[in-house]
């Protein structure tokens, strides 16, 4: 029997990280590689909000596999304000609890240091997978506590290698 993992991604967290560290994420080679290493059947990523400018990307993401999750805002914010997607996906992982959806694991891919109370109740009840840090520096020190176990980082060698879009 396979696992029935889920993964929730903060998109700006992911993007910004990588850029930062000098690399971009291959969206499909991502996908693949949570897939084949984590058993990942759902990944949701979560974006700021929708604009026709980047209905390349929100393509290439459906594409790649991913349920694509926008951030509400208001007219007046939406040019000034970040993604902010840290309430959306604590939302959706604790929806899916409540409600009894059919998981093992939960995965997420973030560094931001407010999913922690998250992760420790997750851990709690046996339900927490890992954190995917995009890299060390994105890595809240919240998250020093955690045992190994319990996270990992993309950019090291072997995971930014299979997972790195390649200029063509």
């Amino acid at each position: 029997m396979t696992s029935r993992n889920i993964a929730f991604i903060d998109g700006q967290n992911l993007h910004l990280g990588t850029k930062e560290s000098g690399w971009a994420v291959d969206h499909k080679k991502l996908r693949i590689y949570l897939k084949e290493k984590y058993d990942i059947v759902e990944a949701y990523y979560f974006l700021g909000f929708v604009s026709e400018e980047n209905q390349d990307l929100y393509d290439s993401l459906q594409k790649a596999g991913f349920i694509l999750s926008f951030r509400e805002h208001s007219l007046a914010l939406r040019g000034n304000k970040k993604g902010n997607v840290d309430s959306d996906i604590i939302f959706g992982i604790m929806k899916k609890m409540i409600e009894n959806e059919p998981f093992e694991k939960v995965f997420i891919i973030s560094g931001d240091g407010d999913y922690k109370k998250l992760v420790d109740f997750l851990i709690k009840k046996g339900r927490f997978g890992k954190m995917l840090f995009p890299n060390k520096v994105f890595a809240s020190s919240l998250y020093k506590s955690l045992g190994g176990e319990f996270f990992d980082y993309l950019e090291s060698t072997g995971v930014r290698r299979k997972i790195e879009y390649l200029h063509k």
